[in-house]
């Protein structure tokens, strides 16, 4: 990935998890992720992805996520977001959910949070309909497609939620860190399909 872009895009920059960063301060600049979801490569299960996001002037401008095994697609611009593979294409988009009491709720792992920021999530856990583990970028794509509702997580790095940020905003869903701001950074990220619940929940890890 990095040899064509250079080859592509001479003037672009790159970030990503292996091989350190280059030009970081161009106007555009490519975040990559070959794997996403490395305990799930490890143990074959196809959840892992590879991410390839693209930032212009600092802001997520076009993501993708893409499984091989699966032979899947997610891909956005922040206007709109699709879903290409073996059920062909289509386009994604969030599902509404009124209240936590009717949300399902994911996390890769409860323990790759830091012991406060477990209690938190442990309350928005406790407050929803559902809880499912272990789906890294694959769920952010799950929420985009429809079939979840919150995912929140912690400790991540800039390259392992760029190139979603483009897909979750695409098919109309908020992605934030707890704060309330740009997940752009990485941190402590909560993604929702529903306004609604972004807002309960948010208060909720910082209640």
């Amino acid at each position: 990935m990095r040899r064509m872009i250079k080859e592509t895009f001479p003037g672009h920059g790159i970030v990503g998890e292996e091989f350190g960063s280059e030009r970081a301060d161009a106007e555009f600049v490519w975040v990559l992720d070959p794997i996403d979801g490395t305990r799930a490569f490890v143990s074959g299960l196809p959840v892992w992805g590879t991410l390839i996001g693209l930032m212009r002037g600092g802001v997520p401008a076009y993501g993708m996520m893409h499984q091989p095994f699966t032979r899947e697609r997610y891909f956005g611009d922040g206007q709109s977001a699709h879903y290409a593979g073996p059920d062909g294409t289509r386009s994604l988009r969030v599902r509404t959910c009124a209240s936590l009491a009717e949300a399902t709720v994911m996390t890769t792992s409860p323990r790759q949070f830091a012991p406060a920021d477990r209690k938190a999530f442990e309350r928005v856990e406790k407050a929803s309909r559902l809880a499912r583990f272990g789906c890294d970028c694959y769920a952010y794509c799950m929420l985009a497609a429809g079939h979840v509702d919150l995912v929140i997580e912690a400790g991540l790095q800039s390259y392992d939620i760029v190139a979603l940020i483009p897909i979750i905003e695409g098919a109309g869903g908020i992605i934030t860190n707890w704060d309330g701001g740009s997940a752009a950074s990485g941190g402590r990220i909560i993604a929702a399909g529903d306004r609604r619940i972004h807002e309960a929940a948010l208060a909720m890890l910082n209640g």
